[in-house]
């Protein structure tokens, strides 16, 4: 069809981001998915350092429950420890809400994640080597294009539920 006067004509830079947003948004559900799952796999080759640089700027900023860090330096090691009180995790994401703006993206979506606690019984607080501690809750935060792909600048998450025996409950 082809346009008449009347027809608005979009700028140049208005249709590449019109053109951009379905493979935005595709590449940060992926760095989502990619993330939601190395939660699982980090470490089972032994400790990497290096993995965060696929996922996080170099300033930035997260806010969990057990606590929070800022910069790339130290972050592999803040997810290390988050995981030590357990034998394996699996993390399950959805709803991927992403809110384009340039070169940034609000985005928000939901995680239920189930950990199973170590073979060995602690003596203050037994708890049964099948027992699973189960959260179920969602991330927010902003991601931004760098030269080397979207990455996570601001990461938060928030608890809505949990269930069974969490590690602060058996220290």
């Amino acid at each position: 069809m082809t346009p008449t006067p009347a027809d608005p004509i979009e700028p140049p830079e208005r249709q590449l981001t019109q053109l951009s947003a379905p493979a935005d948004r595709a590449a940060i559900s992926e760095l989502i998915d990619r993330y939601t799952v190395h939660l699982d796999e980090q470490d089972r080759n032994g400790f990497d350092a290096t993995w965060v640089r696929s996922f996080f700027t170099e300033d930035c900023r997260l806010d969990f429950p057990i606590g929070g860090h800022r910069g790339l330096t130290g972050l592999a090691e803040f997810h290390h420890r988050a995981k030590q009180n357990f034998t394996a995790t699996h993390h399950l994401s959805s709803n991927h809400l992403i809110g384009l703006d340039g070169d940034r993206a609000d985005v928000r979506f939901q995680m239920i994640a189930v950990h199973l606690h170590p073979q060995a019984v602690r003596e203050r607080a037994p708890v049964d080597p099948g027992a699973l501690f189960k959260i179920g809750g969602y991330y927010e935060g902003e991601t931004v294009r760098t030269p080397d792909g979207w990455r996570f600048s601001r990461w938060t998450f928030h608890v809505v539920w949990t269930d069974g025996v969490s590690p602060a409950e058996l220290s």
